[in-house]
């Protein structure tokens, strides 16, 4: 018998990692644009995401159609608990796709508020998802299929230092995106940029890992327990060989290497994530069979995401191949 539920799960699983790195360096040039005040570079900064970034949220309507589709009790007590963080998030969301429109047709003198709203509403959007992590790592109280805690149990230090830790991702992530597409002075700019980024991020990454285990018992049971410990081991490993090579690609003034492996860092993190949440999508006991919809709802969505997910696919490469390459001061798709 087919397990809709798992199916379901990994498609989730995979568009909430195509979000977070697509949209993730999306964000991250928005949380940089404070580091540089030069506008022709921060016209750059914004045109290496111009062709693709609008195209990069699909992945979230992916997950949040499918979470509904599939697992409705997650949906519900997700949206019931997380309430404030999501709003806040898509606000940000919203001020960041204005401003990314109305920056390019802005006169001279109304520009800076435009950069100002871009780099507000990239911080909120970063900083509200990174808060949601850290709340479903905390866990939900449900009970009789409704959440049962307060519409501010997020506000904790734990989800609050998971929000600061993203921010710190996306930075990097965009940081690098940009030493791949740029050139000259900005090139140099993100590479100094890059180092200290890595290094911050390693150690917020160290902090959480230690701080997991000593506060959620679940968590530390499910990551030192076998088999789970075998599968668990490599990925703290993993990570520092990650971050050693990314420092070291850096020194070597690689243009490429330097993302490639800021992805692997975010997919190892979000590896850590599933290992400790595992079987459950509501931690810390409502598993992805508890939660989830009827078999033949499964199958029926199952037909048309079978058949969207390519299209999703095929336009994402599409529009990536088309403006690969590195952008020019002179160039712009706006």
């Amino acid at each position: 018998m087919i397990d809709f539920s798992i199916i379901w799960f990994a498609i989730i699983v995979f568009g909430t990692l195509m979000y977070i790195v697509m949209d993730g360096f999306d964000l991250g040039i928005g949380l940089l644009l404070p580091f540089n005040k030069d506008p022709i570079e921060r016209d750059m900064m914004v045109n290496t995401v111009a062709p693709v970034w609008d195209g990069n949220e699909t992945w979230l309507v992916l997950g949040g159609a499918a979470l509904y589709g599939a697992f409705p009790l997650a949906y519900s007590v997700l949206l019931d608990a997380l309430s404030i963080p999501l709003t806040a998030m898509l606000i940000g969301l919203i001020f960041r796709g204005v401003a990314f429109e109305f920056r390019f047709k802005a006169t001279v003198e109304h520009r800076p508020f435009w950069d100002k709203s871009f780099i507000a509403g990239s911080l909120l959007a970063t900083f509200s998802q990174g808060v949601a992590v850290g709340a479903i790592l905390n866990g939900f109280p449900v009970i009789g299929r409704e959440y049962a805690g307060s519409a501010m149990s997020w506000l904790a230090p734990f989800p609050l230092f998971c929000g600061v830790g993203l921010v710190i991702a996306y930075a990097l992530l965009g940081c690098t995106w940009l030493i791949m597409k740029t050139e000259h002075d900005l090139h140099r700019k993100m590479s100094a940029l890059a180092t200290p980024l890595t290094l911050t991020l390693l150690l917020v990454v160290g902090i959480i890992s230690i701080w997991t285990p000593l506060t959620h018992a679940d968590i530390a049971q499910r990551w030192f327990s076998r088999p789970n410990l075998f599968w668990f081991l490599p990925v703290p490993v993993l990570v520092v060989l990650c971050s050693w090579g990314i420092v070291r690609a850096i020194k070597r003034e690689a243009h490429y290497s330097p993302f490639i492996l800021t992805l692997a860092l975010i997919f190892l993190g979000f590896s850590g994530l599933g290992i400790s949440i595992w079987p459950n999508i509501i931690p810390p006991s409502i598993t992805i069979w508890q939660a989830a919809s009827p078999a033949s709802s499964q199958a029926f969505m199952l037909v048309g995401g079978l058949l969207i997910i390519p299209v999703i696919l095929g336009y994402t490469f599409w529009s990536y191949y088309v403006f690969r390459g590195k952008i020019k001061a002179d160039e712009g798709y706006h």
